[in-house]
């Protein structure tokens, strides 16, 4: 943990290709990612589902739908790398998306659901991934080439990144 509240597991890091286990961990952690943000979400102090994580920050509710809405995105990103040569796939601005009114007037459970249901295909999927399938690229238009064995890592921490912003709601603050 840190003590920067954008980032309270520290800033995603990539180094290298990850091995066969560590590949498994991470698929571990997109795996229990649903169940814990669903208690993240049941552990919230009462008023918490619309307080920012930290002054200018997003709701727990903005949080919520986001996790879902960003986790689909990647999936289809492994798809996409997976079935065509490099395709070149299409960003959407988060902030945007985190004030549409359906982010209002959706309950969290609904986004719950979905995370859930999506994270067991997505793990399914995952782990019929061969070694050389992990080199398979996508590009994003403002990172460029992107490999899937990158985008394992990055999705999560993501997970454990947002679980963490919801815990900070309620949390006694240090700054």
């Amino acid at each position: 943990m840190t003590t920067d509240l954008r980032f309270p597991v520290g800033r995603f890091t990539y180094e290298c290709p990850y091995s066969a286990e560590e590949r498994e961990d991470l698929i571990r952690q997109i795996e229990k990612a649903p169940e814990e943000l669903r208690a993240a979400y049941q552990a919230l102090p009462r008023g918490g589902l619309d307080t920012p994580y930290r002054p200018g920050g997003w709701t727990a509710r903005q949080v919520i739908h986001h996790v879902p809405e960003s986790h689909m995105n990647s999936y289809l990103r492994f798809k996409f790398a997976m079935t065509e040569q490099e395709p070149t796939i299409k960003p959407y601005d988060e902030a945007v998306w985190a004030v549409q009114p359906d982010v209002a007037s959706t309950p969290p459970e609904v986004s719950l659901d979905l995370l859930d249901a999506l994270h067991r295909r997505w793990v399914a999927f995952l782990r019929t991934l061969k070694e050389d399938d992990w080199k398979r690229t996508f590009r994003h238009p403002q990172m460029g080439v992107v490999t899937l064995d990158r985008t394992l890592g990055l999705y999560a921490w993501h997970g454990r990144h947002h679980v963490a912003h919801l815990r900070q709601i309620g949390a006694p603050r240090t700054t």
